[in-house]
């Protein structure tokens, strides 16, 4: 299968990859970033709105709490690599003996071919599981009624909450 940029006049992106011909009524991408929520420190991407349940729930689960975030993707698991975008909305903790969250996030690209071009990713996600599959449910720009998913696997977490996961979405969109 060969492997397309998407634009003749910019350089591949590292982090996404035409996996069709361009012949076929609808487009497939493979896109892989990193995922950044970092609830802990000094500048928070991701906050508390609600705070959880205080009975009939695991002491474990914090069912009901609710998270808004603002964080970054990234080409690389380091902070530091570049910015390609951001993932904004919210994710509650829906389990009530697990840690089980309910995720409804919009995925924002600032890069190349992909800037101004957002995905809609919203679904269960076991955090515990070593990898999560989550839906796309739709998109804007080059992605706008698109469809697929997105395998998950947490790279690293710490004891403030903050984490980064990997994710490996494919998108299929109807050629604009």
């Amino acid at each position: 299968m060969a492997v397309l940029s998407s634009s003749a006049q910019q350089p591949p992106l590292n982090w996404a990859r035409r996996l069709d011909s361009g012949d076929g009524p609808e487009s497939v991408t493979n896109l892989q970033f990193y995922f950044h929520d970092l609830p802990g420190g000094k500048n928070p991407t991701a906050v508390q709105v609600v705070k959880p349940a205080s009975s009939g729930t695991s002491i474990n689960s914090f069912f009901g709490a609710v998270v808004m975030a603002d964080d970054p993707l990234t080409e690389s698991a380091d902070r530091s690599s570049k910015v390609i975008g951001r993932a904004q909305g919210m994710y509650a903790a829906a389990g009530r003996s697990e840690i089980s969250l309910l995720m409804s996030m919009s995925y924002g690209f600032t890069d190349g071919d992909y800037d101004g071009s957002s995905l809609s990713i919203v679904g269960r996600n076991r955090a515990v599981d070593p990898t999560r599959e989550l839906p796309v449910l739709g998109g804007t720009g080059v992605f706008r009624m698109a469809r697929g998913y997105a395998v998950i696997k947490t790279v690293s977490a710490n004891a403030r909450g903050d984490a980064v996961v990997h994710y490996n979405v494919t998108v299929y969109a109807p050629r604009l």
